[in-house]
């Protein structure tokens, strides 16, 4: 079981959101974070659409899914701009983050944080803030709804659970433990 908790984000700027959001902020929900660059082919035609369409379906459950666009190659095509146009071009409803910039390094600070190969990525987060999986690459539709199911079916995480430090198999209690 992975217990390792999902480092926080760290972003330039939102779409599709009122306010910013964090992962410390989502505690207590299962999150899927949708790593993706506008130009990439295998973002454009699986991932994309894919996350979007988990936004949507699990839209009355408490998951919340995050398009973060984080750009490791062709910077000055991927500008906030292009993106807007992108978000529109393409009808996304999920809040989007701009992954912020590396120093020195073509890598972005969350995409090197969350120890990502490249596009499409998806991580998903479970209700106690651990990673639950973390894919590359075109997914089966039907095995990441199911990896989200599992993750929505948690028990919840309480409070204090959180303030003890509690992860995965640790977070257990006299009533329940949660599903890795």
């Amino acid at each position: 079981m992975n217990t390792r908790l999902a480092p926080e984000l760290a972003v330039t700027r939102w779409f599709n959101t009122p306010k910013p959001l964090t992962l410390a902020g989502l505690r207590g929900r299962p999150i899927l974070i949708h790593a993706f660059q506008m130009l990439c082919p295998g973002c454009v035609i699986h991932g994309t659409p894919q996350a979007q369409k988990a936004h949507m379906m699990f839209r009355d459950s408490d998951l919340q899914v995050i398009g973060l666009h984080t750009v490791f190659e062709h910077h000055d095509a991927m500008n906030p701009g292009a993106l807007e146009a992108y978000i529109h071009e393409f009808r996304l409803t999920m809040p989007i983050a701009v992954d912020q910039p590396g120093e020195g390094t073509p890598t972005p600070v969350t995409m090197r944080r969350l120890g990502l190969r490249g596009t499409p990525s998806s991580v998903l987060i479970g209700r106690d803030g651990s990673i639950r999986h973390h894919g590359f690459g075109q997914e089966d539709d039907m095995a990441v709804g199911a990896l989200i199911a599992a993750a929505i079916a948690e028990k919840p995480f309480t409070p204090a659970m959180a303030a003890a430090g509690a992860t995965g198999a640790d977070a257990c209690t006299d009533e329940f433990c949660p599903a890795p």
